[in-house]
């Protein structure tokens, strides 16, 4: 492709890097979102065949979030992901930022948990026990505290761009393929308190959801400024792109550090949305239910405190 102007050739995909391994879509990820989508399907025809509704809304957002991973790591964006910073860092971004939401937003555990048959035997453990004792472990209680998923999540930035971690995984398919899923677990962990859709080990109410969100944005801010201003490229992988390509390693992580910045305001913008929206939807359920409580005691304390401005009004009159 040869974009007039500019001298730049661009010969990709396929092409081969210079240890002599040709990089395609990521198998791991492409039967991993396969199989997602087909046991979240199958979860919803048990609940449609059993006359249970699931919101159509979930569905679309789950999905969503299963082909924004295919799309960052089972197409060319993978091959170009490997030796341009930038596309590296659309990958990085979308991958724990725009997808873990999206799949948060599907409630994948609330649908698993109507789907999954209980133990056949009373006492036993089938897979929708085992889901819940899952839940409720120490190990779930630690892994999505905001004391353990804020710093991994800042960490995940800092300690693996910035150190050799970084280019010894990025040497093999293998690594790479590791380091996406650790970008997505990290997500997933961080969002999932915060989204609240899905039961969880720890539910903060609204106002403390959106303080964990806000404190751990500025640090991919940061992050991104901090790529912007460098005066020389900071990571070694990066640093000779190939030729064919006609790419600046520096004016590449110029881009990959505007990235960073950008996917800071984005999702920040979604996930507040969706927590102003769960928030005023769970004022109204309140509301309807104190009108029920009403309802059904007959509006006692009105009568009450009528009987009471009746007693004093014949206490005055006496």
């Amino acid at each position: 492709m040869d974009h007039s102007g500019h001298g730049m050739t661009m010969d990709l995909p396929p092409f081969t890097l210079g240890r002599g391994l040709a990089w395609s879509a990521d198998p791991f990820f492409l039967v991993a979102c396969l199989l997602a989508l087909a046991l979240y399907g199958w979860g919803v025809v048990r609940l449609a065949r059993r006359g249970d509704a699931w919101p159509v809304g979930r569905t679309v957002a789950f999905v969503a979030g299963v082909l924004s991973i295919g799309l960052v790591m089972c197409t060319a964006l993978n091959d170009y992901g490997m030796v341009m910073f930038s596309v590296h860092m659309v990958q990085h971004m979308i991958i724990s930022m725009v997808s873990p939401i999206l799949l948060l937003l599907g409630a994948p555990i609330t649908l698993a948990l109507r789907a999954l048959p209980p133990a056949a035997v009373r006492g036993s453990k089938g897979p929708r026990e085992l889901l819940l004792m899952l839940l409720h472990s120490r190990y779930m209680r630690v892994v999505t505290h905001p004391l353990f998923t804020i710093p991994m999540f800042i960490a995940s930035l800092y300690a693996l761009y910035f150190t050799p971690l970084f280019d010894f995984l990025m040497g093999s398919a293998v690594g790479h393929a590791a380091m996406m899923v650790h970008f997505l677990a990290v997500g997933l962990v961080f969002f999932w308190p915060i989204m609240g859709v899905d039961p969880g080990p720890h539910r903060p109410g609204h106002l403390m959801r959106m303080l964990e969100l806000f404190a751990g944005m500025p640090f991919h801010a940061f992050f991104g400024i901090a790529l912007m201003m460098a005066s020389t490229p900071m990571v070694t992988t990066f640093q000779d792109p190939p030729a064919s390509l006609g790419v600046d390693a520096l004016s590449d992580q110029n881009a990959a550090g505007g990235i960073a910045w950008a996917f800071s305001e984005v999702p920040s913008v979604l996930v507040l949305i969706a927590l102003l929206f769960q928030w005023y939807a769970s004022d109204q359920r309140q509301a309807r239910r104190k009108d029920r409580a009403a309802d059904r005691d007959g509006d006692k304390e009105l009568e009450a405190y009528n009987a009471y401005l009746a007693s004093l009004n014949a206490r005055g009159s006496s």
